[in-house]
């Protein structure tokens, strides 16, 4: 019986899928939080920026929320290279310390908004900040927004859970991320606004109504703080403007028409703003007038004072001369005459002096 030659054996072998990229963990360490969202719905177990944005552009669906916190330069060039990023927005969100803005790019918005918050403090003191800045950057496209803070204050999570807890809302994509972030910070500058207000109700109250001199130096104080304020609202308004009235593809008209809302709210807060700034300009004066006033008050009691010193003193010099034939030298009720005579002629100068308000 012939033997068939053995032939090699085959093992059929399962094509592999190719390993899923994931963000190099350089970059991952400036990461807060980073979740993709399909009609509305957080999609679970997406925490990695390169998983998620690949899985909602293979559906076509949703968008990616990534937030970054004070990135350096070479965790934002990974995260800018995976999303396209433009290289002059990626440089202004690494160094920070922009003015608020709005640049268009060729398939992304970047958006510049400052933060704020009101630091409490003692009144009186001249060492400490009353409102500490910050910066949030967003970069918009048609399927992702990144956000990037500068600063420990406003962070984002309670904006999160707020567009969560209403899919509607995030439903409408990216752009209503944007919108919400902006509203937040504007309602900031609302709260932070009430509380300065206190402060120059104070300081005014302590100009005009107390006989304690105000420090100037508190004054100016306040009002850099304002300025401060002015320089985080009122570049703000041009790109609320564009965003709630100029047509573009990545804000939907629904959104617009929510940004002119939050467009109205700016407007009140750099009123305010403006109203504090030059009411802490006239305290500034009139704390100013009142030294002055102070001063001319007390050159007044010096020149009384130092009108009155001048009769004993011109008495005594004349009979300290020690010449022999000077009046009344050699009698002996001269000493009790020129005593007298110093005592009446000063308390008469006190008196004339006094009725006139210098004393």
């Amino acid at each position: 019986m012939a033997v068939l030659p053995s032939l090699p054996s085959f093992v059929p072998t399962v094509p592999r899928r190719p390993a899923q990229r994931t963000l190099p963990i350089v970059a991952r360490d400036a990461i807060v939080d980073c979740a993709a969202y399909v009609d509305g719905v957080r999609v679970p177990g997406c925490h990695d920026p390169v998983q998620a944005i690949e899985m909602v552009r293979e559906r076509r669906s949703g968008f990616v929320w990534i937030g970054l916190h004070e990135p350096d330069t070479d965790e934002m060039a990974e995260v800018a290279k995976l999303f396209g990023l433009h290289e002059l927005a990626v440089e202004d969100a690494v160094h920070a310390y922009q003015r608020p803005k709005l640049d268009r790019y060729a398939n992304s918005l970047f958006l510049v908004l400052k933060t704020v918050c009101y630091v409490d403090h003692q009144t009186g003191t001249d060492s400490v900040q009353i409102v500490e800045n910050g910066e949030i950057m967003l970069f918009l496209g048609d399927d992702f927004v990144v956000t990037v803070r500068h600063g420990s204050h406003s962070q984002l999570t309670g904006v999160r859970a707020r567009l969560e807890a209403d899919p509607e809302q995030l439903a409408i994509g990216p752009a209503a991320v944007m919108h919400a972030i902006a509203d937040r910070i504007v309602d900031e500058y609302v709260t932070v606004i009430e509380q300065v207000e206190d402060d120059v109700d104070e300081m005014e109250n302590a100009v005009f109504t107390t006989s304690k001199p105000v420090d100037i130096e508190q004054i100016y104080l306040l009002k850099r703080e304002i300025l401060g304020l002015r320089r985080a609202v009122s570049p703000l308004a041009a790109p609320l403007r564009a965003l709630s009235g100029t047509p573009h593809p990545l804000v939907p008209a629904e959104i617009r028409e929510y940004f002119s809302d939050v467009e109205d709210h700016l407007s009140v807060v750099s009123e305010r703003v403006s109203t504090f700034d030059e009411m802490l300009t006239t305290l500034v004066n009139a704390a100013l007038a009142e030294v002055t006033t102070r001063q001319n008050e007390d050159m007044r009691k010096i020149s009384a004072w130092a009108a009155i010193a001048l009769v004993p003193t011109a008495i005594a010099g004349i009979y300290g001369m020690n010449f022999e034939n000077m009046p009344e030298l050699t009698w002996t009720y001269g000493y009790p005459l020129a005593i007298g005579t110093i005592v009446a002629v000063c308390v008469l100068l006190y008196m004339l002096l006094r009725r006139r308000g210098w004393l």
